[in-house]
């Protein structure tokens, strides 16, 4: 379901006013008008009913609240997995757009975008700029999917840099585990079989056009990634990083099926 997310939040009285570009999305594209509720995320996650009181003016003035008790909706209760980080080699322009959607509308909580040896697009230049617009559509896919999840897009880096993020996760997690994604069987791993520890924050590297090359590999596994080939079919950059984030998200899902008992 369509969620819309508050970038603020609401005032002591339950109040929110929406301008410019929020304002002409509810009104101008939803068409929403005075009397109507819509669903929306607060910054910390919660989520509400707005009941829209006023559109004058240019501005949506709602009121947060349930449908009967005129309060706010608790945190929506579901299975609670772990956090997935996509850590994605540069592809071409105008790729990793897809990718972020992608990774916004299937729960992935952190994209790391990589400057690689064999990537075409590269940190420097504009970077701030991608990394707004991406974080715009890390918005609009999570309004269109009702995904809960906050995804964070990081700022582009080196190989260098995103292993040392790495390492700073695994400081912060107990049972992190990190896949790297390779064409070629490097070592005869599964998922069920890296994620058999039951990972407290898993990272999921996926190389540029091209892959990644032998030097990076050996710079990977150095840190603790397993390389994992997902068959002998040569998927497309974009296609690759939403295969494997949905087949590592769906194993996560019905971990408690599968996990062999003791």
């Amino acid at each position: 379901m369509k969620r819309f997310i508050l970038s603020s939040a609401p005032n002591a009285e339950g109040m929110v006013h929406l301008y410019d570009k929020d304002y002409h999305y509810l009104v101008r594209v939803r068409r929403l008008h005075e009397g109507s509720l819509f669903p929306a995320i607060l910054p910390d996650g919660g989520e509400v009913q707005v009941r829209v009181l006023s559109t004058v003016d240019n501005i949506l003035i709602g009121e947060c609240c349930t449908s009967t008790e005129g309060k706010v909706i608790p945190r929506a209760q579901g299975i609670d997995l772990p956090p997935i980080a996509l850590f994605q080699g540069l592809p071409k322009a105008g790729k990793m757009d897809t990718i972020v959607r992608q990774a916004a509308e299937g729960g992935i909580s952190v994209v790391v975008p990589f400057e690689t040896e064999y990537s075409t697009g590269k940190v420097s230049g504009n970077a701030s700029e991608k990394l707004k617009r991406w974080q715009r559509i890390v918005r609009e896919a999570r309004q269109q999917s009702g995904s809960s999840i906050e995804t964070e897009v990081r700022a582009p880096c080196t190989v260098a840099d995103l292993l040392a993020y790495w390492d700073e996760l695994k400081k912060t997690y107990q049972r992190p585990t990190a896949i790297l994604l390779h064409q070629e069987p490097i070592e005869q791993g599964s998922f069920h079989g890296y994620i058999g520890n039951d990972p407290d924050f898993t990272v999921l590297a996926v190389g540029p056009e091209g892959g990644f090359s032998p030097s990076e590999v050996l710079l990977f596994v150095a840190a603790g990634f397993k390389p994992l080939c997902m068959g002998t079919t040569i998927l497309r950059v974009e296609t690759a990083a939403l295969y494997a984030a949905a087949a590592l998200r769906i194993i996560l899902l019905e971990r408690a099926s599968w996990i062999r008992k003791e």
